[in-house]
């Protein structure tokens, strides 16, 4: 079956020969194996060709990222991300393009040169409170609302050290996306 957005093509495309089904295939992105009569999807391979572990966290380089269907510039711009600095989940890659998921879910390819190793976080949930020491008990530094980015400093254990707009203090690794359960970090 083959996905184009919110449309699915399933038999009517074979039935309509083989040139219609290279040219949808061509138009979302897919492959097509002569030799096995099958569709593959090069865009769900975990192709890792810069050797970096994949699925991996980075962050967006520039004010205005194009996020394609597919992993190449012919392919429609299916989104534009606006927020420099905001994090980023790499969970494929396909010579210099790297899939992207977002905080919500949002995914698609932009070009390597798009992304930064910086690590970054968005505050997640509900209104969270940033201490001056990694404890529960410690005092408020400040108060972050859902949707704030800021810097990831260092984490182990459940507490990270992060920097928000100035601000500079502990989250407990719970609060915000950008980092996995047991992954530690040390910038």
């Amino acid at each position: 079956m083959l996905r184009t957005g919110t449309k699915t093509l399933g038999g009517a495309v074979r039935a309509g020969g083989t040139r219609l089904l290279l040219a949808c295939l061509l138009a979302t992105g897919l492959a097509y194996s002569p030799a096995t009569g099958q569709e593959t999807d090069p865009r769900s391979d975990m192709i890792v060709r810069s050797g970096l572990p994949v699925p991996r966290f980075v962050s967006l380089r520039s004010g205005e990222v194009n996020v394609r269907t597919g992993p190449g510039r012919s392919y429609p711009i299916e989104w534009v991300f606006v927020r420099p600095g905001m994090p980023v989940e790499i969970t494929a890659e396909f010579d210099t393009w790297r899939r992207i998921r977002d905080v919500e879910g949002t995914q698609g390819w932009v070009h390597q040169s798009m992304l930064s190793g910086r690590r970054t976080l968005v505050i997640t949930g509900e209104l969270r409170t940033v201490r001056e020491r990694p404890s529960g008990s410690a005092a408020a530094v400040a108060q972050a609302e859902p949707g704030v980015m800021g810097r990831l400093v260092s984490c182990k254990g459940t507490w990270c050290e992060v920097e928000i707009q100035g601000y500079h203090g502990w989250l407990e690794r719970t609060d915000f996306w950008g980092i996995y359960p047991n992954e530690e970090v040390d910038d």
